[in-house]
């Protein structure tokens, strides 16, 4: 992780985007460090949160579209190949199913906010067959309520990033799933409004 920090000390918005699109792309880089600290940096370097969050959540759209593009493709293949390849994502991936197969569309937005399910909800939702159509606006939601909490984190708490990183390690386990609980609200919420 060194080296992502080092990255973007030399290359700035232009590294910290690259870092996003591979988080979002599945390299393992964590999105709870990379996100805060690119909110951190863009404060410290005087760059808008209002330039920073669409240029996140475009670049989290493409790196998620390419692993959606490869489940769309390679459709269950690619998901048996990447647990006979790394055995340790099947947890992960059938997480994933499971939220799928419990919320539909909607679960991939909520998966965005699980940590297991976040990273291979783009491969289930490709393999299945979910229509472009759908997948993208609820990424594009879940992107940018992911990014926008994550990244205003960073950026509104610049000053103290030491302590932030202390109590988030501490509270994670709390916190995800209030965020969690908010976005189903946000989207029971939206349902009855429609009834």
């Amino acid at each position: 992780m060194e080296t992502v920090f080092s990255l973007f000390e030399r290359y700035g918005i232009f590294a910290m985007i690259l870092i996003i699109f591979l988080e979002y792309a599945c390299f393992p880089i964590s999105s709870e460090l990379v996100l805060p600290f690119s909110g951190a940096v863009a404060r410290a370097e005087n760059v808008s949160f209002f330039l920073l969050l669409p240029l996140s959540v475009l670049a989290g759209l493409l790196g998620t579209g390419l692993c959606y593009l490869l489940g769309r493709l390679g459709g269950d293949a690619v998901l048996t190949k990447l647990t006979h390849r790394f055995p340790k994502t099947q947890k992960a991936i059938d997480s994933s199913r499971a939220k799928f197969t419990k919320y539909g569309a909607g679960a991939v937005c909520i998966g965005r906010v699980i940590p297991l399910c976040r990273t291979y909800i783009a491969f289930v939702a490709g393999a299945v067959g979910q229509s472009p159509s759908v997948y993208f606006p609820y990424s594009f939601l879940g992107i940018t309520i992911w990014n926008s909490a994550l990244l205003s984190l960073g950026y509104f708490l610049q000053g103290n990033w030491g302590a932030v990183s202390g109590y988030y390690a501490r509270y994670k386990q709390y916190l995800l799933p209030v965020l969690m609980v908010i976005i189903v609200l946000f989207f029971l919420h939206k349902r009855t409004k429609r009834l």
